[in-house]
């Protein structure tokens, strides 16, 4: 029996759930869900369907909206936002079993369906909008669908098809895709084809998907890798994985990062804070996962980008969790590389090469404090645990320019409340 997938999108679903929070029909208000206190150069992270009908973009900043437009502002709620998608899980496990759904965002979710249509006997379609119905009239929430006969398809199905659907349910099967979509422009409107892999394709006259299945597979290969094989098999609408293959899978973990877009130009003394503060908390996942690191990778974004951003990496020559070691290792190469004199937006740190912890090499020339930081670090992630991530903190996120505390009430960057 040939497989049938669900792909269900929540309708611009962090503005949805504010219109609905307020009484207010999405299709009819404009609002956008942005941080007022990051100025007008702030990201709305995302515009009420009334907006998009007016051809404003998703994602675009709040000066980019027309003077003329006076939306509601609201800012991020990512605890409640995070509410609304349990809850519409829950819809979904009234239909599917767990081990059939796979959640791709918190907005977006793939049903495996292929069982559930003899047992409900229904259509594809019908299925689809029994579960859309059912979303609308417990959460507010407008969902859209795609089905297809593997995940791609179903998630083309989704992003495009749909779109342009009365009932927001799009179907497709192999057929169809090369049909509807294998002169379909631009490229970047398929899952995974972005503007730089557009470009790349454009070197070799490709603009569309059946450009790339009239395209010799050694000029992809040389050009992608690997990663062309995905650029071929989807051109031809084939997409080998499941969702059992998805739950089945167990990422080997290589890195740890973290970074941040710093609310407004910090000097060289500022960042340095910042990042000994992000040190310390990627030791602490570090430390968790039961990892050591033995090299160690950081970026410096100067602000407006009026000179190159500062990239410098650290090889260790063994491998570590020690909070002495790495940030002494780290500050020594940033304090001799940073411009002093031109101001810094963005930081990110990576740890990379990660091996499991299977025992502590003796050194009989370590420091003492080396060698305390593990259990240091140990009691600070229990404490944090228990009580809360600013429970405890180290005495330099009490500086002026540190940014933990702030950030720890955040979820993904965002307000949480």
């Amino acid at each position: 029996m040939n497989k049938v997938y669900l792909c269900i999108d929540l309708k611009t679903f962090y503005a949805s759930v504010e219109c609905v929070e307020r009484g207010l029909d999405p299709f009819k208000t404009d609002l956008i869900v942005a941080d007022p206190s990051r100025c007008t150069g702030a990201i709305c992270l995302a515009i009420s369907p009334k907006m998009k009908q007016r051809g404003i973009k998703n994602r675009c900043r709040v000066y980019e909206i027309p003077k003329n437009i006076k939306p509601i502002v609201a800012k991020p709620r990512m605890k409640k936002y995070i509410e609304y998608s349990l809850n519409i899980y829950s819809i979904y496990l009234k239909y599917i079993s767990s081990e059939d759904i796979h959640v791709y965002s918190i907005d977006e979710a793939f049903l495996d369906i292929t069982d559930y249509l003899k047992v409900y006997k229904k259509t594809p379609e019908e299925l689809a909008k029994t579960i859309m119905e059912d979303i609308y009239k417990n959460t507010g929430i407008t969902a859209t669908a795609g089905i297809g006969t593997n995940l791609y398809l179903a998630k083309i199905a989704l992003d495009i098809i749909s779109k342009h659907a009365k009932t927001n349910i799009g179907y497709l099967n192999e057929d169809l895709y090369k049909e509807k979509l294998w002169y379909h422009t631009p490229l970047t409107d398929f899952w995974q084809i972005g503007t730089g892999i557009e470009r790349r394709l454009k070197k070799y006259n490709i603009h569309t998907m059946y450009d790339i299945t009239k395209t010799n597979e050694n000029i992809l290969f040389k050009e992608f890798g690997i990663n062309a094989r995905y650029l071929i098999d989807h051109a031809y609408g084939i997409e080998p994985c499941t969702i059992k293959d998805i739950k089945e899978y167990k990422p080997k973990q290589t890195s740890l990062s973290n970074s941040q877009i710093l609310y407004q130009d910090y000097d060289y003394k500022k960042a340095k804070i910042v990042l000994t503060e992000m040190i310390d908390t990627l030791l602490g996942r570090l430390v968790i996962t039961n990892k050591i690191t033995t090299n160690i990778s950081v970026y410096i974004g100067y602000s407006k980008d009026v000179i190159p951003a500062l990239k410098f990496s650290v090889n260790l020559k063994e491998g570590t969790d020690s909070y002495t070691k790495i940030l002494r290792s780290i500050l020594e190469k940033y304090n001799s590389l940073i411009n002093e004199k031109t101001p810094i937006r963005r930081i990110g740190i990576s740890f990379n090469k990660l091996e499991e912890k299977k025992y502590e090499q003796i050194n009989l020339f370590s420091e003492k404090k080396e060698s305390n930081d593990y259990k240091i670090q140990t009691i600070m992630n229990d404490i944090k645990n228990k009580f809360g991530k600013n429970s405890i903190l180290r005495a330099i996120s009490l500086k002026d320019g540190a940014t933990t505390i702030e950030r720890n009430k955040l979820i993904g960057g965002h307000n949480a409340e």
